[in-house]
């Protein structure tokens, strides 16, 4: 069986997406997404009809928003989020997110072709949140095979969730 790297990641952010406090934050998520949507290995996003994800409710509190896509491997996607123009975004998200207190961002594999639900993901971070990495999910710092494949668990550094709130 094929498999692929789905990532979740959520934060809270600071002011209501139409608030000049988090404009330029809106203003560059098209790019970000188009450059994603361009990026070797990029499989698939959430997205809503306006393109990008920011009026997925997946809780009570309008401002928790989600990110979350599929990647053909851990590499493609390391490579999308610290070696790309995306990465002058994230360094920078305590201007538009409240710090985070607790796990913002989970890995986990899929077979090729099955498309996560916003639910299933934060499963996946609640999971991770309380009982720390595992093969079922994990982070960029322990990064487990796909099923099936042996191997201990791999550190890709730096730490999504340390980057941009030292």
């Amino acid at each position: 069986m094929n498999w692929h790297i789905a990532q979740l990641n959520v934060g809270r952010i600071l002011a209501p997406p139409g608030s000049p406090d988090v404009a330029e934050f809106m203003a560059a998520l098209d790019g970000v997404n188009a450059l994603a949507d361009t990026s070797p290995g990029f499989v698939w996003r959430l997205k809503s009809d306006s393109g990008n994800a920011t009026d997925i409710l997946v809780s009570p509190d309008p401002l928790f928003l989600i990110n979350m896509s599929v990647w053909e491997s851990t590499e493609a996607l390391f490579d999308f989020v610290y070696r790309s123009m995306h990465t002058k975004y994230m360094v920078r998200r305590r201007e538009w997110f409240e710090k985070p207190v607790e796990q913002y961002l989970v890995l986990w594999w899929v077979p090729a072709g099955h498309v996560p639900t916003p639910d299933e993901a934060m499963a996946r971070l609640n999971h991770l949140r309380a009982n720390g990495p595992s093969p079922h999910p994990f982070t960029f710092r322990e990064k487990y095979p796909p099923p099936g494949d042996a191997g201990a668990p791999q550190n890709m550094k730096p730490e999504p969730y340390c980057v941009g709130w030292e």
